[in-house]
């Protein structure tokens, strides 16, 4: 089992000129102990159902630059890209700028934009639902195209691009890895079936988590696609230091289910959180399997 570092905050410390310090040796201690991945939210304003809206919150692909330049080893991604906040040939771009200065680290992760509040606050359209859907699918098909070799035209309903170049390709692979966020059974789990190289759920029941991972099954099946090739990932809901025990037995749940990543958050301070869990937590969970 993997264990992914997912830094959603950047309120503790509270102080703003100790956000920088704080989240690089953060990201360095992770790197240095053997976490997979890190990764940040894709929100200007902090979620509301967590924590106060005007709580400090940074651009994420800006942030994942600079921890770039931090780290050697880990992945990084956004979990997850908002569709609605970047023309996709330009997002295309920027993921193929982060992998390039990482040396081929970049991991895509998108999903569709829910935050109304910061949409509108910052001016961002906000469209119904099954538009963003619509969107999010073109997404998909144009950041596969502009990783390909095909640098011609995209027409789209919703998106025309008049050539899809890309220069320079992303490094060490064909393109960075595509992660679908949520769980949405009817639209969410069809577009990974249909385009994703991973997924990724919230770590809640088995029984719920086997369920989504059933329709997963069946819409694999429905487009002709291998299930076994899509990596299977969730956000633990349970503390990893606080309910250790517990926290662990979820994972080897979760293993036997085919789960191969699990992200954790900060509770306390982002450095002795990553500190604790490398000492606590990362040697039992490697041994999942």
């Amino acid at each position: 089992m993997k264990l992914g570092l997912h830094y959603w905050t950047f309120s503790t410390p509270s102080e703003p000129e100790l956000i920088t310090p704080t989240l690089a040796r953060t990201a360095r201690l992770a790197d240095e102990a053997g976490f997979a991945s890190f990764t940040v939210m894709d929100h200007y304003f902090q979620m509301e159902a967590t924590a106060p809206a005007d709580e400090p919150m940074l651009e994420a692909y800006t942030t994942l630059g600079y921890v770039a330049g931090q780290t050697e080893r880990m992945t990084l991604g956004v979990l997850v890209t908002g569709v609605m906040y970047r023309y996709p040939g330009l997002l295309a771009k920027i993921v193929t700028t982060l992998d390039v200065l990482s040396g081929g680290r970049a991991r895509l992760g998108i999903g569709a934009s829910w935050y109304e509040r910061e949409q509108r606050g910052l001016g961002v359209p906000v469209v119904p639902m099954g538009e963003r859907f619509e969107r999010l699918e073109e997404t998909l098909q144009i950041c596969l195209q502009m990783w390909s070799s095909d640098n011609g035209p995209f027409e789209g309903r919703h998106y025309q691009l008049a050539e899809t170049l890309c220069v320079p390709a992303p490094l060490g692979r064909q393109r960075p890895p595509i992660m679908v966020g949520g769980s949405g059974e009817k639209k969410t789990l069809r577009l990974v079936a249909r385009y994703a190289d991973s997924c990724n759920l919230f770590g809640g029941p088995v029984d719920e988590l086997r369920h989504k991972l059933d329709v997963l099954r069946s819409h694999c099946e429905a487009e002709g696609r291998d299930y076994d090739s899509i990596e299977k990932t969730l956000v633990m809901r349970i503390s990893p230091l606080d309910e250790r025990d517990a926290f662990l037995a979820a994972a080897r749940e979760y293993a036997a289910l085919g789960v191969t990543e699990i992200q954790v958050t900060p509770d306390r301070h982002p450095v002795e959180f990553a500190g604790q869990v490398a000492d606590l937590v990362l040697p039992a969970l490697t041994e999942i399997r």
